[in-house]
């Protein structure tokens, strides 16, 4: 698995860690899927680059995984709140880079954050799908999956994209993604005309396929 591109892990494959799993995968990404439980294991095979039974809470298991070499590692364990804490300290003490930890409750998040935890998430039911998409670009505002292939994102113009007409950018050509609307400021501009000047912090309300949405983000931002 190793390269130059992006790596993701993601430890615990319940409804929060396997909609993750699933997202990354959807969107290209190399993704390493881990549970101490074989059956979610199998199943999550199918969505990720590698599916591995291990139990996290033990440093050699973490190290024999090449995990230190990962630049995003999710620990989305479910109620075994020691289970979470654990793995989240062996993460950080390898030198993780990036390590993201599903919190269940205050008690959980306070000790996270005194371990050194990058990122604290307490995860609403569609959560998963969402922090995927904000651990692939820091732009993207708000996202919403409409089939399995396809969604809607709203992705922040940087300065890069700043001064440029649609038609310039050539988002519909080069992406095959349509900005149905832009957001700037208070102002909600519906269907923009190809002429429409982007402005450095607009909104962009873009439709495509996720796959296709993903290398937009990546190259334009």
């Amino acid at each position: 698995m190793m390269g130059s591109k992006v790596q993701y892990a993601v430890i615990g494959l319940g409804r929060f860690g396997g909609a993750v799993t699933r997202e990354l995968f959807n969107m290209g990404r190399e993704v390493l899927a881990i549970d101490a439980n074989e059956d979610l294991v199998r199943e999550y095979s199918a969505y990720s680059t590698h599916a591995m039974i291990a139990n996290t809470t033990d440093e050699a298991t973490i190290k024999a995984l090449g995990i230190k070499n990962f630049n995003y590692v999710i620990v989305a364990i479910g109620d075994d709140i020691q289970a979470s804490i654990l793995t989240t300290l062996i993460l950080k003490e390898i030198g993780v880079e990036n390590v993201w930890v599903k919190a269940q409750n205050e008690y959980h998040h306070k000790v996270l954050e005194k371990i050194g935890a990058d990122r604290i998430i307490h995860p609403e039911k569609d959560m998963g799908t969402r922090i995927a998409q904000h651990l692939v670009s820091q732009h993207v505002i708000d996202y919403i999956s409409l089939t399995e292939e396809h969604s809607m994102m709203e992705i922040k113009a940087t300065d890069k994209l700043a001064g440029k007409t649609l038609v310039e950018v050539n988002i519909r050509q080069r992406y095959r993604c349509t900005v149905v609307a832009i957001w700037r400021n208070a102002e909600l501009i519906m269907t923009p005309l190809p002429g429409e000047v982007i402005q450095e912090g607009d909104i962009l309300m873009m439709i495509g396929k996720k796959s296709d949405l993903t290398q937009f983000s990546e190259k334009e931002l």
